[in-house]
């Protein structure tokens, strides 16, 4: 069945329909599991955050590793950022944390959204001419590859008027739009935020942050528990691709296999939080040894027996015992074999 949603078509399939379903009879749970797992989700949402923060600036060509961020965001001392990737880091990190504690107040107006960009850049010195501010220039969207190269994606908006025309064309349809489903206008929002590009810099970033605020703004307050930047990264050449092929038949293109891969995200990054929410009810029946070697793991990715012996100053059979019992329950999982044997989380 062809619809139109915005200025794009939408071939609403049984595919798309089941998608939509399965992010909905999660969410309609999702209170009752608030109730439940409140410590735990206290535990999900610091972890989410490090990964998020992490892997949103990686997908744009940041080199800090979610261990290095996670002791970047212990301790911040804005006076001393002096790497571009630290500035970055930080000023992603105020402006989610700023959407996930102020969500009901941040209206989806054009000020809000060039407030949240200039908090994004808010430490960039190379970004101080541009933050907060629509592009001066023509830009294009380009991906960011592990080797250094970046190749152009999409050919965006012009610079000027037309910019302006189109964010305000768009924000004026998301907010008087009541038919359709809150999933679907959340992901064309995005897309079209990406295909005009509004800023000089920071556009993949912000809709990242605005895909969270309006996730949370519509009542799907369980995204703040799980990283969706992380299964981004994780799809890098997947959301690239699908972009690309939507982009490349502007305008009036159809936007459905980009609808499918922003709802399939999603409904995988439940299935990841449903994971995290059963292992953390195992986590709470762990004896005190138990705990501190699954603790000392989960900072410690790829740890050996060895080395949580000597660190815990655990006998090595007690450490082999336990390291046994929490690979049963499904807790940790084993790397590798013979005397290379590591150990991380599941």
């Amino acid at each position: 069945m062809n619809n139109e949603v915005y200025n794009f078509k939408l071939n609403i399939d049984w595919k798309l329909i089941h998608l939509i379903n399965q992010i909905e009879r999660f969410d309609a749970n999702w209170t009752v599991i608030e109730r439940k797992e409140g410590q735990s989700l206290k535990e999900l949402k610091s972890i989410a955050t490090v990964r998020s923060v992490g892997a949103s600036n990686r997908i744009e060509g940041n080199k800090m590793s979610d261990e290095e961020v996670d002791v970047l965001l212990q301790k911040i001392d804005t006076t001393k950022l002096a790497d571009r990737d630290s500035q970055e880091v930080v000023g992603y990190f105020e402006v989610l944390d700023l959407i996930t504690e102020c969500y009901e107040s941040i209206n989806l107006t054009e000020s809000h959204i060039k407030s949240l960009h200039n908090g994004l850049m808010k430490y960039s010195v190379k970004d101080e001419w541009h933050k907060g501010n629509y592009k001066l220039h023509s830009n294009a969207v380009e991906a960011s590859f592990p080797d250094g190269t970046r190749q152009i994606i999409f050919q965006t908006t012009e610079a000027g008027f037309s910019t302006e025309d189109a964010i305000r064309q768009l924000i004026n349809w998301y907010n008087s739009e009541t038919e359709v489903h809150p999933l679907i206008k959340v992901a064309a929002f995005v897309y079209d935020f990406l295909s005009v590009h509004p800023f000089q810099d920071g556009n993949g970033r912000l809709s990242r942050l605005i895909s969270t605020l309006l996730l949370l703004k519509n009542g799907y307050k369980w995204i703040q528990y799980v990283s969706f930047e992380h299964e981004i990264e994780n799809l890098k050449n997947e959301y690239y691709q699908v972009l690309r092929s939507c982009q490349a038949k502007r305008p009036n293109e159809d936007v459905t296999v980009w609808i499918k891969f922003f709802l399939s995200c999603l409904s995988n990054i439940q299935s990841q939080l449903k994971t995290k929410l059963h292992k953390s009810g195992l986590e709470t029946r762990l004896s005190p040894k138990e705990k501190s070697i699954f603790t000392i793991i989960q900072n410690r990715p790829n740890i050996q027996s060895g080395e949580i012996a000597k660190k815990l100053a655990i006998p090595a059979p007690t450490v082999k015992r336990i390291l046994s019992e929490l690979l049963n329950m499904g807790l940790i999982e084993k790397q590798g074999s013979g005397r290379n044997v590591s150990y991380t989380i599941k």
